[in-house]
């Protein structure tokens, strides 16, 4: 099970991590990407949520990703968390636009 929101800014992912946790997500099963490495990683460490590692993809995607272009890398990260090939691909578009991807999922 996931649910995805796409937001303009860290307010607004603030705002919806606050309504997944509600919903009875933990902040260990919510994750958040933006096209820049550098802006994921300043929003994972201000909302204090979880990063798509290892545990999520595993050790071979993993290692790919370190090859692969930044939207490659971050629909094969999508997948990991159960969304489609579609949707991964919607997300990342998203994200080419400036948009921030809030991803609550309990399958990783």
């Amino acid at each position: 099970m996931e649910a995805i929101k796409i937001v303009e800014n860290g307010l607004e992912a603030k705002r919806e991590i606050a309504h997944f946790m509600m919903e009875g997500f933990t902040k260990d099963e919510i994750y958040i990407f933006a096209h820049d490495e550098n802006r994921t990683e300043h929003l994972t460490d201000a909302l204090e949520i979880s990063a798509v590692g290892v545990g999520e993809q595993g050790v071979f995607a993993s290692i790919a990703n370190v090859f692969r272009s930044r939207g490659d890398e971050l629909r094969s990260k999508l997948e990991s968390l159960g969304l489609s090939a579609s949707a991964a691909e919607r997300c990342e578009e998203q994200m080419d636009h400036g948009k921030v991807v809030v991803v609550a999922s309990k399958v990783a």
